[in-house]
């Protein structure tokens, strides 16, 4: 492969950060990772991310781009303990009901976030001309006289009486996540910074972790009761290891999952389904729950902006950050580094103009997803087109027919999991499939607690 330059340089050691320099490594002699925190051989949550202490899921097409970037790794996971198994076989519940199960061939790994990224991590810094830099802030960035073209960053080592270093790069990436200083960066450098767009959806997230039981799972991977507008209260439940699941609470538009283990437990069982309730009332907690919030998806048009400097990109949540609920982020990191591989094999550094219309057609399909989703709640704010408001009274007919018949799961996870475009869910086979069962848009299941009389066994959605 023709070699681009001397050294490329990434700003960021999260999982964004990492695939690029994967993919860099290939056209590159040199790739330097730029890490504000110590990273190596760490596989638990760390201070510069402290969303990773939350369920994480990577699906189908993440996973088969992992696969291919680095051969074995879905072995290797498992031989570590991660659990893997199929998207469509969990137990799913949709507006209070429960989607039928569908063998779809989709694989799903369910490893902490820390553990994914420390195993993907190891493989990247083996590489022999990829160096990871830990514990160093990064400062700015150095370019040409006339701001056209950027030919550096400059950088201080997190240790006593460090001094500022300049590293000289032949391409910069930017790959620091929703932090991403370089807006105010290219305002300094005198160019326009991106338009932003935002779906203010007020989330938090809540986790504890548990000592799994023989009986909790019933021999599914994970249980999710995901939010709707009429059960907003939503939770993600699963193995993360041969004997630890976590559950992790998730509440929109400022109703946070608290912290306080009772206020914790009563907020699990006022969950539309009682699967959760009852797996964990009487568990072994092994930690204090966290939380974390996240108040807006946010898309920066790199991709419309008229003027940018030469050598540099935005990769990652920096380009755009998605509601975590949709499980969306580690895939489109996964897309995009494949979309940077794209450009560095047409035999020239990537031009960021058509790299960012590129990187942006790759982000309009998981964007659509979860902004239209969260803009089906009445209090979210943003435009809801008429675009939006087909998509989502399709999509809760679709999830009911789903209840229903596992050919609709089965093409409902493809689209979930980014294999197949949205439009599959379209097609006249599915249509049919779906108004067979819902020609008007269905009401919400019943809560378990309203259908369930006091002192009566519990139904289960199994």
């Amino acid at each position: 492969m023709t070699q681009l330059g001397a050294r490329a340089v990434v700003l960021g050691g999260s999982m964004g950060g990492v695939l690029a320099a994967r993919v860099l490594a290939e056209s590159y002699a040199e790739v330097v990772v730029v890490e504000r925190d110590r990273v190596l051989g760490v596989s638990t949550p760390r201070r510069g991310a402290p969303h990773t202490v939350h369920a994480h899921g990577l699906h189908a097409r993440g996973h088969l781009i992992l696969e291919e970037l680095f051969p074995g790794l879905t072995q290797e996971l498992r031989d570590a303990g991660v659990p893997t198994g199929d998207l469509g076989e969990m137990r799913w519940f949709f507006n209070g009901r429960r989607i039928q199960p569908a063998r779809t061939g989709l694989v799903s790994v369910t490893a902490p976030r820390p553990v994914l990224e420390n195993h993907v991590r190891n493989r990247v810094a083996a590489t022999a001309n990829v160096t990871l830099v830990e514990e160093c802030d990064v400062l700015g960035l150095v370019t040409t006289g006339d701001h056209e073209q950027v030919v550096g960053v400059r950088v201080r080592r997190r240790t006593d009486q460090a001094e500022t270093e300049v590293l000289d790069a032949d391409l910069v990436v930017d790959a620091t996540g929703r932090g991403s200083r370089t807006p105010a960066w290219l305002d300094e450098l005198g160019f326009q910074r991106p338009e932003e767009e935002r779906v203010k959806v007020g989330l938090a997230y809540t986790t504890r972790h548990y000592r799994i039981r023989p009986d909790m799972f019933d021999g599914v991977q994970s249980i999710n009761p995901v939010a709707s507008p009429a059960h907003p209260r939503g939770a993600f439940f699963g193995q993360v290891a041969p004997d630890v699941c976590i559950l992790s609470l998730t509440g929109v538009l400022g109703d946070y999952p608290p912290t306080d283990p009772d206020a914790f437990l009563e907020f699990v069982r006022s969950l539309p389904v009682a699967d959760v309730y009852e797996a964990v009332r009487d568990a072994e907690a092994l930690d204090e729950a966290v939380s974390f919030r996240f108040p807006a998806s946010v898309r920066r048009r790199y991709d419309r902006l008229l003027r940018f400097p030469a050598r540099l990109l935005v990769v990652g949540d920096a380009f755009c950050s998605f509601n975590p609920v949709y499980g969306q982020g580690m895939s489109v990191a996964a897309i995009q580094a494949m979309t940077l591989r794209s450009h560095l094999r047409l035999g020239r550094p990537p031009e960021p103009h058509r790299f960012f219309a590129d990187l942006s057609r790759v982000v309009d399909t998981p964007w659509d997803i979860s902004a239209g989703g969260d803009l089906d709640f009445p209090g979210v704010e943003g435009r809801r087109n008429l675009k939006v408001r087909i998509g989502n009274a399709y999509m809760a007919r679709l999830q009911y027919a789903a209840t229903k018949d596992p050919e609709v799961t089965n093409g409902f996870m493809r689209v979930a999991g980014l294999m197949d475009p949205p439009q599959a869910l379209m097609r006249p086979a599915m249509v049919r499939r779906v108004l067979r069962h819902a020609i008007r848009r269905p009401g919400p299941g019943p809560s378990w607690r309203d259908a369930t009389p006091p002192g009566s066994g519990v139904e289960r959605g199994r």
